[in-house]
């Protein structure tokens, strides 16, 4: 089918793979059971835990001196498109949500983007320097987490 304007296509990029690698750092630890299964099996339980709670989080950047941790998401753009899909197998249905901070130069937040299912697509602030993603309790009481995957979206305009 030809058009006289312009036609999108769209190509995959980039693929990058997150895990949940440490234990302590950056993880709600209060009244919670982990156990590392295996690297993309980790399984979480806490009953108490309130909606709203963040259990995990994961940075682009980071000051190695203060958290003693090396950076775990990949360097995005604000020029870019991406997709993002959460691999976990949670007790309640929607129990989890993935919240995407995108932070500017400053460390002040430029805007946000929250998961509320598997996979979506995004794009962040033409102004981010570095973001942060946080795993956000939902009403869920446990979960296997698997991993999320941050896939790069390529547009291309064709006549």
């Amino acid at each position: 089918m030809e058009s006289g304007g312009m036609e999108k296509q769209e190509r995959i990029g980039a693929v990058w793979t997150v895990y949940w690698r440490d234990y302590t750092s950056d993880t709600y630890l209060y009244g919670s059971e982990i156990a590392f299964l295996s690297p993309d099996d980790v399984q979480f339980r806490n009953e108490l835990m309130p909606p709203g709670t963040v259990i995990k989080r994961w940075y682009s950047r980071v000051n190695y001196q203060a958290k003693r941790i090396e950076p775990t998401l990949p360097l995005i753009d604000g020029e870019g498109f991406y997709h993002i899909a959460m691999d976990a197998d949670c007790d309640v249905e929607g129990g989890l949500l993935l919240r995407l901070s995108f932070l500017g130069k400053n460390g002040a937040e430029e805007g946000s983007f929250v998961l509320d299912g598997t996979e979506s697509d995004f794009r962040c602030p033409l102004k981010t320097y570095s973001y942060e993603a946080q795993l956000i309790c939902a009403g869920a009481h446990a979960f296997h987490f698997h991993s999320f995957t941050i896939t790069e979206l390529i547009h291309d305009e064709q006549q």
